[in-house]
């Protein structure tokens, strides 16, 4: 695929394109505007219960609504901006009669979907439901009569991004094993990721056009040459606006982002970042990489899982106890030393981005 399909289908964009990625708890609407604002693809935090009567899905409507009126836009065209959904959750069988509602009556540029549960593979029927929306135009553009959004699918290998396009993804969102928050257990660095998926799209899917998007220790415009160079149409980054002036990360937890160092050490990729909470959301296929604390440190020399809760229930007060978990961090992490607006931080990367392709025409 040309690297201007991108452009084509989020024409507000400039190059290259600078996605922020879903990330419950630190995006939302102003962060998500900002993005957009500067260049990027702005997404507003991911859903999760979508059952009928959800606060969330309401949420997501007055977020959208919310991201509408802080980019100046009428409510005619496709705000400029994406929502998400974990579909791992058991109400996704809900989608089609909770969440396209929303879908046609905020129309987000972007869907974003993630984490299906290994035995419920919900993504084809959702993606299905969503371009219902665009029947009317006997030629599937995006125009007021035949809107729908791009439908993006997180995956975290080839497997699994083979799967996304045969269900019908536009924009498959290659995340490496280097990756802040949740990501799939079997996967892989996105050196070796992206130029598979990118000859695999090539070879099998010639005639769809369909994007890929890399994430993963992705921080800076050095990390978004490299993603390019390896086939990638745009890059995704998490870490880097958790500590964005608009992010509503914690502030506790942004300054410990930025003082992070050697994101391979302070970082942990392991089921051990939600079973410390007791959470079930994550299915066997999925885990997380938290910044370490000392209760990681005791679970790394042996102690058991039992231990460590306890240990972290003694912990006092709750608000110290809060402090040693639950920071999503990627390995990039030591890299990230400043916060700042995000709309800044995107036209600081591509411009990094810029400069850093001009500095290697020397070295070939």
């Amino acid at each position: 695929m040309a690297p201007s399909k991108l452009k084509e289908w989020f024409p507000w964009t400039t190059a290259p394109a600078i996605i922020n990625g879903p990330m419950i708890g630190v995006t939302c609407p102003a962060l998500a505007s900002e993005v957009s604002k500067a260049g990027g693809i702005g997404f507003i935090s991911s859903l999760v219960n979508v059952e009928p009567g959800s606060w969330e899905v309401t949420k997501a409507h007055d977020n959208l609504a919310e991201v509408r009126q802080l980019l100046g836009q009428d409510a005619a065209g496709p705000v400029h901006a994406g929502m998400s959904c974990i579909t791992g959750h058991a109400s996704v069988t809900n989608f089609a009669d909770t969440v396209v509602p929303v879908i046609a009556a905020q129309r987000p540029a972007a869907l974003w979907l993630f984490a299906p549960d290994g035995a419920v593979r919900p993504h084809a029927g959702i993606i299905a439901a969503v371009r219902k929306l665009a029947e009317t135009n006997k030629d599937g553009d995006d125009s007021a009569d035949g809107y729908r959004p791009r439908v993006f699918v997180q995956v975290g290998n080839v497997a699994a991004a083979r799967e996304a396009v045969e269900d019908g993804a536009d924009v498959v969102v290659c995340q490496g094993i280097d990756a802040g928050g949740h990501q799939f257990r079997k996967g892989m660095g996105v050196i070796s990721f992206v130029p598979e998926v990118r000859r695999m799209l090539e070879e099998e899917f010639a005639d769809r056009d369909v994007a890929l998007v890399a994430a993963g220790g992705i921080v800076n415009g050095k990390g978004v040459a490299a993603a390019l160079a390896l086939g990638a149409d745009g890059v995704v980054m998490g870490t880097r606006f958790t500590v964005a002036d608009e992010s509503i990360y914690p502030n506790f937890r942004k300054a410990q982002v930025l003082h992070a160092t050697d994101g391979g050490s302070s970082t942990l990729k392991s089921p051990f970042n939600d079973r410390i909470n007791n959470s079930t959301l994550w299915g066997p296929l999925y885990d997380g990489r938290a910044i370490i604390s000392e209760i990681h440190e005791r679970f790394l020399a042996g102690g058991t899982l039992e231990e460590c809760q306890a240990a972290l229930k003694q912990v006092s007060p709750p608000e110290e106890a809060a402090k040693l978990i639950n920071t999503w961090a990627g390995t990039g992490v030591g890299l990230v030393k400043t916060g700042g607006p995000a709309g800044k931080i995107v036209q600081d990367i591509q411009r990094e981005t810029r400069e850093t392709i001009q500095s290697l025409v020397g070295l070939v």
